[in-house]
């Protein structure tokens, strides 16, 4: 065998299931009869036809007696041609195409290109409101999915996650159903030889969250984010919950104390308990940190302009699947309005 044979497979282009079948079809009439078991039991039947009738054909293979001399016609039609008996495609030579309005698809486009990996459910909100602006029916989420995949609107494909087995003991979250138990946690980027952290704030009920870039990851950082969550959040805070590193202590739980704010503190090693926050640290990174290039070329300013957008855009315009696709100030206004 010659030692480049392996290699075909990486010349070819990829296939779906279906193109792989068509593929497959075409091949075996490529090589002919002899590759071919359908060919083969059709010439089988043919011939016990010709040599004990008809009637004995249909009874001894179960073949309609219509079918049976198709392929009979098709065989002395060729001079009896044993490649004649090769099944051809049964593919429609017209398929039907899913038609989707060009302004619709630019607009999924641009929100995934933007947004990053925006889901269907999520899409559907704003596209909702968009179709209606241009008198349109929306699409279904099974739609939105297929425009996506069709037009691999992928922009940042996700790495492959590494699964770390954490044995830590089963605690439970605190249950909250009144807005102002806060969450908080910090994130740490590696750049080159240095590290850029975010110190990350969130609303366990209403999922109203913030961010805030530092250079260096100290208590006064950590008290100057909550001092900026707290010119934005317009409902009073009842709590704070941190874990044990050192920029929640010193002056950030000496501020606490003054503002007469309770500061609750987690088990070591017991990151569930710090779920709701934890996975914010998730999706800012997904959603915005893994997609700025001002992180590489260093530019902070233009960085905390667009975390700020972002924030924004994350607080009064993104669904949330636990707030059942309501934004996290939708969902403060509908409680407001249900006192």
């Amino acid at each position: 065998m010659p030692a480049d044979v392996h290699t075909v497979r990486y010349l070819l282009p990829k296939f779906s299931r279906g193109q792989y079948y068509a593929l497959m079809r075409s091949w075996a009439n490529l090589s002919g009869f002899e590759s071919n078991d359908i060919a083969k039991f059709r010439f089988k039947v043919i011939s016990h036809a010709y040599d004990f009738g008809w009637q004995a054909a249909v009874a001894a293979f179960g073949v309609p007696k219509s079918t049976l001399f198709d392929w009979k016609k098709v065989y002395e039609d060729s001079g009896k041609k044993l490649n004649s008996l090769v099944p051809i495609s049964t593919r429609p030579k017209r398929i039907r195409l899913m038609v989707t309005d060009p302004r619709v698809v630019d607009f999924i486009r641009s929100m995934r290109q933007e947004y990053g990996r925006v889901s269907k459910y999520k899409l559907k909100v704003f596209l909702d409101e968009y179709v209606k602006t241009l008198g349109l029916s929306s699409y279904g989420y099974q739609k939105i999915a297929k425009i996506i995949k069709r037009n691999h609107y992928f922009f940042d494909p996700p790495p492959k996650q590494r699964h770390r087995i954490l044995k830590v003991r089963l605690k439970s979250h605190p249950k909250e159903s009144i807005p102002g138990y806060l969450e908080m946690d910090s994130v740490t980027i590696y750049v080159a030889s240095k590290k850029l952290y975010f110190i990350t704030i969130i609303d366990v009920v209403t999922r109203f969250a913030w961010a805030k870039l530092a250079l260096s990851l100290s208590s006064a950082q950590a008290k100057l984010a909550l001092q900026e969550f707290m010119v934005q959040y317009i409902h009073p805070i009842r709590a704070v919950q941190t874990d044990n590193g050192h920029e929640f202590l010193a002056e950030f739980d000496e501020y606490l104390r003054q503002e007469n704010i309770p500061h609750q503190f987690i088990y070591f090693r017991s990151p569930k308990i710090n779920g709701v926050v934890e996975r914010f640290n998730r999706t800012i990174q997904d959603e915005f940190l893994n997609r700025s290039d001002e992180i590489y070329t260093q530019d902070w300013d233009r960085l905390s302009q667009k975390l700020v957008h972002y924030l924004t855009w994350y607080n009064t315009r993104r669904p949330h699947y636990s707030l059942k696709y309501l934004s996290p100030m939708q969902y403060l206004s509908q409680l407001h309005s249900e006192k």
